[in-house]
């Protein structure tokens, strides 16, 4: 006995289908050609409904262990399954770091309860402060191939050079959120005409153009496999394509909301909008849009960090950068459609963050199916988080998550 989804449309790279209809047992999913109502127990109507593998996000934060009271394992696993991911990435930044066999232990027993498969990037260097190497090789035996240090950058240049070497004994992925810490000091938004007039402190694209300039530099010299995070900077994306085009292992990210954003809207001072990296100028999304085009940059992710209500309840230059994006992030695709298309989007939040981190996807063990149509509220009652520094927080969306399939597990979204 099993569950039709009757009539529905599935996005790949090459399209979208004609409607049909997909058997779930249970475990896997098959197309049918025929409907035998005896063979089944439930029929959902997908009818202006469309499916794809099931979505994968390379950046999500869980402050579980020691700030629980941002996100926990269970909350961010619910996050995760009710915006429409079957598997997660997430960063090191906890208290205490992910950076030993005890704490990777703990977050890998607690999160395998739950309906996403989640991969642990563990902290390169102690306390992810840029000095003491963590045990890597150790670490590895334990499971782990992805090694950054989350929120902060890898700045230290001999690190970086080591690590890409480390890394190599077993084909382990180097994660960088990169930027210049000294170049960006102070800085609270992207430095331009509109942190000009805000008065506020400017992080300048060229932070990030020269950290990304030297790690390829450091890659060329080393080999290994180089992942760039949430980059926001139409030099970075030139440098990235540049090194593609040279044949090293380098691949790149951008969270969604960066495409969503610019820094003109920071005239509310709206510290949901506070975000590291910041949103940036017109000519950079539009060299962002046309990264994702062309395949330099590979995935989108949802940057999903959340921060408790009093940090954000603040003066701008006082709050800490972050939002939540994970559960709006079907709406933020929506958003996104007309200018690139449904199968390039999908694409890169499926098979595109599968191939950085080297996982490989069962078509028929998972699904994500989301009406583009929908309107909805995130709001209190509707939001999974714990948090709620998000933009969108009491406003109407477009575009939601009905099911999600992940192996023997199913989800309806109902709220």
């Amino acid at each position: 006995m099993g569950k039709v989804f009757q009539s529905l449309q599935l996005i790949t790279p090459d399209g979208i289908s004609d409607p049909a209809d997909y058997l779930y047992n249970g475990h896997t999913i098959e197309k049918i050609t025929s409907l035998t109502t005896q063979s089944v127990n439930e029929i959902i109507d997908c009818s202006g409904l469309f499916g794809s593998l099931g979505w994968i996000d390379l950046r999500c934060f869980t402050g579980e262990p020691g700030l629980e009271h941002r996100e926990t394992i269970e909350s961010l696993c619910n996050t995760l399954a009710h915006g429409g991911f079957v598997q997660a990435v997430i960063l090191p930044n906890t208290s205490p770091v992910l950076q030993s066999k005890n704490e990777i232990a703990f977050v890998q027993q607690r999160a395998q309860q739950y309906f996403p498969k989640l991969h642990i990037q563990a902290a390169i260097t102690h306390n992810a402060a840029g000095e003491d190497f963590t045990e890597m090789l150790d670490l590895n035996h334990h499971g782990i191939r992805i090694f950054g240090e989350g929120t902060n950058p890898l700045s230290h240049s001999d690190r970086m050079m080591k690590t890409l070497q480390y890394l190599q004994k077993f084909d382990g992925i180097l994660f960088d959120h990169a930027y210049d810490p000294m170049l960006a000091l102070y800085g609270q938004m992207h430095e331009g005409v509109s942190s000009t007039l805000l008065g506020l402190k400017g992080i300048p694209p060229l932070a990030e153009e020269v950290a990304v300039q030297k790690n390829l530099s450091i890659l060329r010299y080393s080999g290994g496999n180089l992942h760039f995070q949430t980059i926001s900077t139409a030099s970075a994306v030139n440098l990235i394509r540049m090194a593609k085009a040279e044949g090293l292992h380098v691949t790149a990210d951008v969270s969604l909301y960066q495409l969503l954003f610019l820094d003109e809207d920071l005239f509310e001072f709206n510290t949901s909008l506070k975000v590291m990296p910041p949103f940036r100028a017109q000519e950079d999304r539009d060299a962002l849009i046309e990264g994702l085009r062309d395949g330099t940059i590979d995935a989108l992710v949802s940057n999903h960090i959340p921060q408790d209500f009093d940090s954000k309840h603040m003066e701008f230059d006082l709050a800490p950068f972050g939002m939540i994006g994970i559960q709006t992030f079907a709406a933020g695709l929506t958003l996104l459609e007309k200018e690139l298309g449904w199968p390039l989007l999908i694409e890169k939040i499926t098979a595109g963050p599968a191939r950085v981190i080297k996982e490989n996807i069962d078509p028929v063990t998972s699904m994500t199916i989301f009406d583009p149509l929908a309107t909805w509220t995130l709001d209190a009652l509707s939001n999974v988080s714990l948090s709620q520094n998000s933009p969108w927080l009491n406003t109407t969306l477009t575009g939601k998550v009905r099911y999600v399939v992940n192996g023997p597990k199913m989800l309806e979204v109902n709220e």
